[in-house]
């Protein structure tokens, strides 16, 4: 009996069945993903079937009868139904996974069917990189809670039709973490899970083509350790220290860890600095092909044992490289299911500011197609900084300098531009290349914070350009009640360096004798009843199936975005005006798509656009989904 077996033999007979049919359906692509990067690849594949079985016999009937249905309907994510939020538990719930829990009806009146929980895993001691730096990925932070309240955040979302998204970083570990407290304690085995060097001279070498990710703050790609006695990769950190995925030990671990977390009821897994993970020569070791590769084994490990588990990639690389991650070539449609649209995000906000959509109608325009079983993750913010991704190639396209419109950008979204409405942050500022992020909320970057009239209609366009896009919209917590920075984010311990807790706000929740589940306290019900709408709107409109590729089309007026989406029910087409004034789209436009612009209506109100002069006209800040 082979030691699989010896694993399933206690399970029932349906249940060994129906895995040794997944190990034949999934075999291939596994070994296909392991080939490139290990000499025995068999040998590996044998160590990860046997953690697969392992999980899968230990898997709750419940999750086993997930599986079953999400294999029915593949597609579950692609629907446009589902609505995504994001959030970090303490900030959303006042406290830890069990107010998590307490709240999730709230989730479900907004309509959300994804909730992302940011970092829970335990990290290692300030700094700590906002939780990025993981001590421990089989336990949760002491202050949030145990992993049986994970289980239990995950069994009540479920049944509410609610899935987990959580982070697992896969480039690096915190210096306190198991494996690198034994490497530093002497253990080769360990010591070999990472990238050492008794001196300067390999690192050296490999400098010569590494950029900086954060000159300023961790210069250089390597930390001398004196436990150690070498130097240690370190890309983001010194306390964060580079695992070596060219180690199939370190492969193994981590498939170790992704069952467990899916055995624990997470549905989704945000696979954190994936671009990074692998090393080459000579190289900027970002996008290596074998990254594909790991992540394709990676994911046909879950597919074996948890099918219900979803990868989503955290690549915030250029266009050129972004489909990639979810699968081109050989790994078409097999490396993760889901990836964010970074660029979407900084569209929008180019466009706010710049009152233009040329720029940002070509830039979008380049993104090649995604698998159709795929989707892509769209927002208008997140946790992160705004980081001006504008490329020079695509902005000399259209006439103006990628660097200038980049220098506008940080000057507009600062307050610093004549005129601004926005009152945003700069974070990490580089004088050497004149790179200045943004941070700030969706509303004071809008110019709600200047109390300008037409802010609010600022954030629900940029939110029906991420909703009517296609994919996976997901709400940044706080954006969908219009909160402003918070002014007080230098107050609590260990942020005064770090302005993004500008917008990471604490919800105030407020107490109610009315029907339903308690809410928080909006700072514009406007915008919470703006993005009801939008959320009610996309629901029922097939075209936003994520599967159904948006096509971006040249603007017959400069202000105005158009996407198409071409369905067999027939074409939708969203129209956003960008300009403070109003704008227009040719009739004609509507025609060439095959829609009658005399039976035409606003998918949003429900009611026919208004039309003069041979053309749909648009209200400042009107965005219109026409069917």
């Amino acid at each position: 009996m082979s030691p699989v077996d010896e694993v399933l033999a206690g399970i029932p007979a349906h249940r060994r069945e129906l895995f040794a049919a997944r190990v034949e359906r999934w075999l291939p692509d596994l070994l296909a993903g392991l080939t490139p990067l290990y000499a025995d690849p068999t040998a590996v594949a044998d160590r990860l079937l046997l953690a697969a079985a392992r999980a899968y016999a230990a898997r709750d009937d419940e999750l086993h009868d997930l599986d079953l249905r999400r294999s029915l309907a593949p597609d579950w994510f692609q629907r446009p139904d589902v609505i995504g939020y994001a959030a970090y538990a303490e900030r959303f719930a006042g406290s830890d996974l069990a107010a998590v829990t307490e709240r999730t009806a709230y989730l479900q009146h907004l309509g959300v069917k994804y909730l992302h929980l940011m970092p829970l895993l335990t990290p290692g001691p300030p700094p700590n990189d906002g939780g990025y730096a993981v001590a421990d990925y089989g336990s949760i932070r002491p202050d949030l809670g145990t992993m049986a309240d994970l289980a239990a955040l995950t069994r009540d979302l479920r049944g509410r039709g609610m899935s987990l998204c959580l982070d697992l970083v896969l480039n690096h570990v915190a210096r306190e973490h198991t494996w690198a407290r034994e490497a530093r304690a002497g253990d080769p085995v360990k010591r070999a899970y990472f990238r050492v060097y008794p001196d300067r001279t390999e690192p050296d070498a490999w400098e010569a083509t590494l950029p900086e990710v954060f000159p300023d703050l961790a210069p250089g790609n390597f930390t001398w350790d004196d436990d150690l006695a070498g130097w240690v990769w370190t890309t983001f950190n010194s306390y964060q220290w580079d695992v070596d995925w060219a180690n199939p030990d370190v492969f193994c671990e981590y498939a170790d860890v992704v069952l467990d977390l899916a055995n624990h009821g997470v549905e989704i897994l945000r696979l954190d600095a994936i671009a990074f993970t692998w090393k080459r020569p000579g190289t900027n070791c970002q996008n290596q092909p074998e990254v594909h590769a790991l992540t394709q084994a990676l994911r046909t490990v879950a597919r074996i044992a948890c099918p219900a588990l979803l990868f989503k990639a955290e690549a915030i690389v250029g266009p050129k490289d972004l489909v990639a991650y979810l699968g081109t070539g050989e790994h078409w449609g097999k490396v993760s299911d889901l990836a964010y649209h970074n660029g979407l995000m900084v569209q929008v906000w180019s466009m706010l500011a710049s009152r233009d959509a040329v720029l940002a109608s070509h830039a979008l325009q380049q993104l090649a197609v995604p698998p159709s079983t795929t989707a892509w993750i769209t927002y208008v913010r997140c946790h992160d900084d705004i980081g001006w991704a504008i490329d020079d190639g695509e902005a000399a396209a259209v006439g103006i300098s990628g660097f200038e419109h980049r220098r506008f950008l940080s000057d507009w979204y600062s307050g610093d531009f004549w005129q601004s409405w926005a009152r945003g942050l700069v974070f990490g500022e580089n004088e050497a290349t004149g790179d200045r992020r943004i941070s700030g909320t969706a509303a004071s970057l809008a110019g709600l914070g200047a109390w300008d009239p037409q802010a609010v209609a600022r954030v629900l366009l940029a939110h029906a350009v991420v909703f009517g896009f296609g994919g996976i919209p997901v709400l940044w917590s706080g954006d969908e009640l219009g909160a402003l920075n918070d002014p007080h984010w230098a107050d609590e311990p260990g942020h005064a360096g770090d302005n993004r807790w500008a917008h990471r706000p604490r919800l105030t929740w407020g107490a109610t004798t009315a029907p339903g589940p308690p809410l928080p306290v909006p700072d514009s019900p406007a915008i919470v009843e703006g993005i009801a709408a939008l959320t009610r709107a996309r629901t029922t409109l097939p075209q936003l199936h994520a599967s159904v590729a948006a096509r971006v089309l040249d603007p017959r007026d400069p202000a105005v975005l158009l996407v198409a989406r071409e369905h067999p029910l027939g074409t939708v087409l969203g129209a956003y005006n960008v300009a403070p004034e109003p704008r227009h789209v040719p009739l004609d436009v509507l025609r060439q798509l095959g829609l009658d612009p005399a039976a035409v209506v606003d998918h949003l109100t429900g009611a026919p656009p208004r039309v003069a002069e041979d053309a749909v006209q648009l209200a400042p800040y009107q965005a219109c989904w026409l069917r």
